[in-house]
């Protein structure tokens, strides 16, 4: 018989702080000491590429729900991503 995943609500919690992370270097979220939007592309591939990784080494240990929300923020962080990459050439 399979082992079953446990919840971890602290993988939830993760997943969407480094989400909101992506979103803060994407300029979608203003910068909460400046209330200003910046793009850093760079930190942002580096917080994408982690969920990426985190994504392949967690697979087939998560919840039903872990994986969606890994699977939604990777989903809406990409395409953001590769317009602000457009926009900085």
């Amino acid at each position: 018989m399979p082992h079953a995943p446990e919840v971890d609500p602290r993988f939830n919690e993760f997943v969407l702080l480094q989400a909101q992370n992506a979103g803060l270097f994407l300029g979608q979220i203003p910068n909460p000491a400046t209330g200003e939007k910046t793009v850093n592309l760079r930190a942002a591939k580096s917080v994408i590429d982690s969920l990426g990784m985190l994504r392949v080494k967690t697979a087939g240990n998560l919840t039903e729900t872990e994986a969606k929300l890994l699977e939604m923020a990777l989903k809406n962080l990409l395409p953001l991503y590769n317009t602000a990459l457009d926009e900085s050439e």
